[in-house]
């Protein structure tokens, strides 16, 4: 008869709760007993981004998570642009990526995403000295040419001719793939081809992001314990580190071979040299010779960094265009302007210089950008205690988590038309480009920490942009649902299926 009791009364609190979460599951998350907000979480995993954004716009751009008592998760989520700036800028010293986040991203080992002090200064004074080289500028400018011609379009070519279905994201990630590694390593993985082959490394790195995603909501000891067991996403982490480790070292060793038989890098050749070269020959800059862990750490770091956002950003983008044939039409339009009248109702690859003064163009991606942020959120946490301006108080305890993605969703930021894809937004009443503050928005981050490969992201996307919107006309497939994954780099949960077509014959 207890027994019977017993389990009533538990049934009866079960559905209490049930009952209550589902009349509150459009309200604010319940901080519920042992369990903290945990249930809300899972209950709007499958739409975690925009179930954020709602609750932070209703607590007033600031939101404080309480995860179950046995996690130790304490998240302050903030959207407000004078937080930002006070974290990302003038009390930076106090909020370094910390030990935290080192062990989230351990696979990062010690590169430049996942350090501090002086360590990271260091790196990114090499870094900042190699990207701005004209060495590295002329390779950026032929590779990311010669990829889209000799790459990108007979992929889309061979689609348009056959009639097929293609999942755009799926070619965008292959394309930046391939450009990331010639950039950063010199060797061409030729991800991107008419068969689209498997490739070992990019399966890894999918892999790794998919964890590392997982890592921020659960506790350590439940990652060491999938580990200890070789189960779940740390079992996956572990076979995706050894390929990583392996293939990083196969790049290293080709290239130790291949400086072996050249001479000293010339100062000025035509075609300049990728950043492993410059890593491991110019010794003026580098001052000492790096060793393996050295390179390695830095060829994971430049691939998550390069692959992954730029690929993100361009679905969004292209999808976003497709939606809004008017942004289409005013970027064809801006196009023809800087072709030779005789020539502008032909097939053509833009040069990214060309493309460098093109205001709506810019526009649109800053636009497509703030709307999609390929890193959908940042988390730091402070080593001493500090009040935020919003007069929040937080502690080395807690994690400080920026959404990226709910802050361009913001009237109060943005205004009234905060969810309209507006590229009108980013151009001045003069018709130039409009700068909008980083710590508002915030896609290539902001403060000493500003993204260094802003402008390689940009000729990209540029390039990429350019050359299908001038000779393709591309339709997203009926019904094919769009809507964003659950990880650290925003890409779309069921990939971007189009049918693309020629505009010239």
């Amino acid at each position: 008869m207890a027994i019977v009791t017993l389990l009533e009364i538990f049934a009866a609190a079960i559905s209490f709760v049930v009952v209550r979460f589902l009349l509150n599951k459009n309200s604010q998350p319940i901080n519920w007993p042992v369990f903290g907000m945990l249930p809300d979480t899972l209950f709007h995993f499958h739409r975690a981004h925009d179930r954020f954004t709602e609750v932070i716009e209703r607590s007033g751009h600031t939101f404080f998570y309480q995860g179950p008592w046995f996690s130790n998760v304490k998240l302050l989520a903030t959207v407000e642009p004078a937080n930002v700036h006070h974290i990302m800028s003038s009390n930076f010293s106090n909020f370094p990526k910390g030990s935290e986040f080192s062990k989230i991203f351990d696979i990062l080992g010690r590169g430049i995403f996942n350090s501090d002090s002086e360590w990271w200064k260091n790196q990114r004074k090499l870094a900042q000295a190699l990207i701005n080289h004209r060495r590295f500028h002329q390779f950026l400018v032929k590779s990311c040419r010669d990829m889209v011609e000799k790459g990108l379009v007979p992929v889309l070519e061979h689609a348009a001719e056959q009639g097929l279905v293609m999942d755009m994201q799926d070619l965008f990630q292959r394309f930046t793939f391939d450009i990331t590694c010639i950039l950063a390593t010199g060797y061409n993985p030729r991800c991107l081809s008419i068969d689209f082959p498997d490739v070992e490394f990019s399966k890894a790195m999918d892999d790794t992001e998919e964890t590392l995603f997982f890592r921020h909501l659960t506790p350590e000891w439940f990652w060491k314990l999938q580990r200890s067991l070789r189960i779940g996403q740390e079992w996956k982490m572990q076979r995706a580190w050894k390929t990583l480790d392996r293939l990083s070292a196969e790049y290293i060793s080709r290239k130790r071979k291949q400086l072996s038989n050249q001479s000293p890098l010339p100062e000025n050749g035509s075609d300049g040299v990728d950043l492993l070269t410059s890593y491991m020959s110019d010794a003026e800059i580098m001052g000492s010779k790096p060793d393996d862990k050295f390179l390695r750490d830095t060829i994971i770091n430049l691939l998550l960094a390069g692959r992954d956002t730029t690929s993100s950003a361009l679905t969004w983008f292209l999808w976003l265009v497709s939606k809004n044939p008017q942004v289409e039409s005013k970027i064809r339009e801006e196009l023809k302007e800087i072709i030779p009248k005789d020539d502008a109702e032909n097939w053509r690859i833009f040069n990214p210089q060309e493309l460098n003064r093109l205001v709506y163009l810019h526009g649109a991606l800053c636009e497509s950008l703030r709307l999609y942020p390929p890193v959908p959120f940042q988390h730091k946490a402070p080593l001493q205690e500090d009040v935020l301006p919003s007069g929040h108080r937080v502690n080395p305890e807690m994690k400080i988590v920026v959404c990226l993605y709910s802050m361009g969703r913001m009237s109060s930021i943005w205004g009234e038309d905060c969810l309209e894809f507006k590229p009108e937004r980013w151009i001045t009443e003069g018709g130039k480009i409009r700068h909008e503050p980083s710590y508002k928005f915030f896609a290539f981050n902001a403060g000493p920490r500003t993204c260094l490969g802003k402008e390689v992201a940009f000729i990209q996307m540029k390039t990429v942009a350019a050359a299908i919107i001038h000779n393709y006309h591309v339709q997203v497939v009926e019904g094919h649902p769009v809507s964003p994954n659950v990880s650290i780099i925003l890409q779309m949960k069921h990939g971007l299926k189009v049918r693309i077509s020629r505009r010239w014959v």
